[in-house]
């Protein structure tokens, strides 16, 4: 599988190509305060496969925690774009793919921070936390 996308300017770019790790959205509050609220749906592919065709985004990570999270956005507009955990996988968020309709999610993860407002499909797997591999 092939995905393009970028951010809402069309500062940054970027391409990845093969196989998603996972497809699925996450309830964790994490996730909440980057969304505005909402679950974070997203595709996870290997890091070999993402790269950059445009621009670089600026990065965040939480100096307080032990084993943060990189969060890489546009500069210009803000758009967050892929988040990078401390183990070898990149989380591109769907809203920033050129085709979002592509992707869909197999899969709620971390639905112990759930919210009331939530919407978890009929049939969905679920779980509490990340599931058993």
């Amino acid at each position: 599988m092939k995905l393009t996308g970028g951010c809402y300017c069309g500062a940054v770019r970027y391409e990845a190509e093969g196989e998603p790790m996972m497809m699925a959205q996450c309830h964790c509050r994490e996730c909440q305060y980057i969304t505005g609220g909402s679950p974070n749906v997203f595709v996870a592919m290997s890091p070999d496969s993402f790269r950059y065709t445009k621009g670089a985004p600026k990065q965040f990570a939480r100096k307080d925690l032990e084993n943060p999270r990189t969060r890489e956005f546009c500069a210009e507009c803000g758009t967050h774009v892929v988040t990078r955990p401390p183990r070898p996988v990149v989380i591109i968020k769907v809203g920033t793919l050129d085709e979002p309709g592509r992707i869909m999610p197999q899969v709620a993860i971390y639905t112990i921070d759930k919210q009331p407002f939530h919407h978890v499909p009929e049939g969905m797997p679920a779980f509490e936390r990340l599931p058993q591999q």
